[in-house]
């Protein structure tokens, strides 16, 4: 349960040069628990110009300082002790998470563990970013280093604050660049205490700050001359405003990773037992608020009943009733994260059941919180808003096939190429498939899950640039080359003879 000193002391506040402190806004707005609407807190700041000023400050001031000059083991030091006091807090970060998100605590106490992991693999690179060297036959040695870029910002989504907040910060600071986090406006908390460990790990201060707001406080990053990088998580319309104030400013640097509307398939010969519950879990995990959500299932017609009813049988099982208070351990199934978003679902939904079958759910709670039951309609119309649309919500479209073919193209059929997903046992189809499927991760018999290790991000609208693995450390350095001269160039000035 949260420290309720704590919780007085980051409401209404921001972090700079490692303080808790009062922005100089005098806007605020409130923070809303979605399982009854309670207020949370009224107190949460929505930062302005000054506010971003003062954090950009700080960070540079800290990357042209003691940050960017510390060694790397000893940068390690720190991110290690960071995922330290994370696991060792993870039941008090856990509910800061769950009381303004909806997000259960029992699937966090899971992930926090998995965050640790991202923020130590970081660690672990500190002090092995590796440059490259040519050799002098052309009278020339050259030396090629990776350097960090100064002052960089994150803009995280409220469907997973504390995880994607790892995801930008641990390679930026791993990297000697410093840090600013414009966690989301409908759930902020975590990211606050989060970025409090950082500090007690002993880090310097002003490397990591805080600047809570809306959209308009994250324009203000994206727009800022002093910032070289901005990396963001949230919907193509904003990442596309994200990267034309990055471009219109300073032209720095972006990652977006933005949209999903992934397609799972399953052949005839797959592991039907393995595959639906790999797919009933990847469409109500975090109530569907998932950018990988597998949303679209392509299913052989000789296997579809029984996928079906299958799906639909552990979709009405008691792990999903609703009224589950997301803050009770044990409990799988929260609310979706505020009203808006309730009413947003409900509405295709809605228009779904003129489109579609509707097999199962869509029920909604009787009771206080925005509840919704998983649904499933089986085979949407092909231009049918929930078919071709990011729902964002536990709602899964199943369509029939029957040629290898025309699935793999009726998968491909969108502007999004976040990620993918099939299920078979024949191992020349997995790699023929796997290979036509147009997305940045795809998961073979296996559903949702990311790796600290490898690259994250996605294809066409879903995005530009990585996350994770060796790979997001390269958008968080400059490359530059240096080179020698090995011989002298008096000769060039030598008056010629005859």
């Amino acid at each position: 349960m949260a420290n309720r000193q704590f919780f007085k002391d980051i409401e209404g506040k921001i972090i700079i040069d490692n303080e808790f402190v009062t922005p100089d806004t005098d806007k605020f707005s409130s923070l809303i628990n979605p399982k009854d609407d309670s207020v949370v807190s009224d107190k949460h700041a929505i930062c302005g110009k000054s506010d971003v000023d003062k954090a950009v400050k700080s960070a540079r001031d800290a990357f042209r300082g003691p940050w960017s000059r510390l060694p790397g083991f000893q940068r390690a030091a720190i991110l290690f002790k960071w995922a330290d006091l994370l696991e060792q807090n993870a039941e008090e970060a856990a509910y800061y998470e769950s009381i303004c998100s909806g997000r259960t605590v029992t699937q966090l106490s899971k992930e926090i563990p998995w965050i640790a992991r991202v923020i130590r693999y970081y660690a672990g690179w500190c002090d092995k970013l590796e440059g490259d060297s040519m050799n002098d036959d052309d009278g020339f040695y050259k030396i090629v280093r990776h350097e960090p870029l100064g002052v960089c910002a994150g803009i995280t989504p409220w469907n997973g604050p504390m995880m994607v907040l790892a995801l930008k910060a641990a390679p930026a600071l791993a990297t000697a660049n410093t840090f600013i986090l414009k966690p989301p406006e409908i759930s902020p908390l975590s990211s606050l205490f989060v970025a409090h460990l950082f500090a007690k790990a002993g880090a310097p201060p002003g490397v990591f700050n805080v600047v809570t707001g809306e959209g308009s406080t994250g324009a203000l990053l994206a727009g800022h001359m002093a910032i070289q990088k901005v990396s963001f998580t949230g919907s193509v319309p904003t990442g596309k405003k994200i990267a034309h104030a990055a471009n219109e400013s300073n032209m720095k640097r972006v990652t977006l990773e933005l949209g999903g509307k992934s397609p799972a398939i399953v052949f005839q010969d797959a592991d039907l037992e393995d595959a639906i519950s790999w797919l009933s879990r990847g469409i109500t995990g975090n109530t569907g608020q998932a950018c990988i959500a597998s949303s679209r299932v392509y299913v052989h017609e000789s296997v579809a009943d029984k996928v079906i009813e299958g799906i639909k049988a552990n979709f009405l099982k008691p792990n999903f009733d609703l009224g589950q208070d997301p803050q009770a351990a044990g409990n799988l199934y929260g609310p979706l994260v505020n009203r808006q978003q309730r009413e947003r679902v409900k509405a295709y939904i809605e228009q779904g059941k003129k489109d579609a079958e509707l097999v199962v759910g869509g029920d909604e709670y009787d009771g206080q919180g925005h509840y919704i039951s998983p649904v499933i309609f089986k085979n949407p119309s092909p231009d049918a808003s929930i078919y071709k649309e990011e729902i964002f919500g536990p709602v899964l479209c199943i369509q029939t096939f029957t040629s290898e073919d025309d699935v793999i193209e009726r998968a491909n059929d969108t502007s999004l190429g976040l990620a993918a997903y099939l299920f078979s046992r024949d191992v020349k189809r997995v790699l023929r498939v796997a290979k036509a499927l147009e997305a940045g991760l795809v998961g073979v018999n296996a559903g949702v899950a990311l790796f600290p290790n490898a690259p994250f991000g996605g294809y066409k609208t879903s995005g530009v640039g990585k996350e994770l693995g060796r790979y997001a450390l390269e958008d968080y350095t400059n490359t530059k080359t240096i080179f020698i001269s090995t011989h002298s160039d008096a000769a060039f000035w030598a008056e010629k003879k005859g």
